[in-house]
């Protein structure tokens, strides 16, 4: 049973890497190019970097959106299948 659990723990935290990496990942990429703009030119507007990573984060979620869908419902659908073993155990 403790075996079990730890499987579907350990399975739901590479799920939600796998999940959120893309969109993290781009806007980590977008925020870290805006900040050496920010210092090379000296401008410190706060927005200037808040709008990109807005509209990165929503091209990201577009682009991937399908699939994270599917790798979430793949992730649920064997969690559903592994109930009745949790159960009788």
């Amino acid at each position: 049973m403790e075996d079990a659990i730890i499987q579907i723990v350990a399975a739901a935290l590479l799920t939600a890497t796998k999940v959120a990496g893309p969109v993290l990942g781009a806007t980590l990429g977008i925020g870290l190019l805006l900040s050496i703009v920010q210092s090379a030119t000296q401008i410190q507007e706060q927005t200037l970097t808040f709008v990109p990573k807005l509209v990165i984060t929503a091209v990201v979620l577009v682009l991937t959106g399908n699939w994270c869908l599917k790798t979430l419902e793949g992730f649920t659908r064997e969690l559903f299948t592994m109930v009745p073993n949790l159960l009788n155990s």
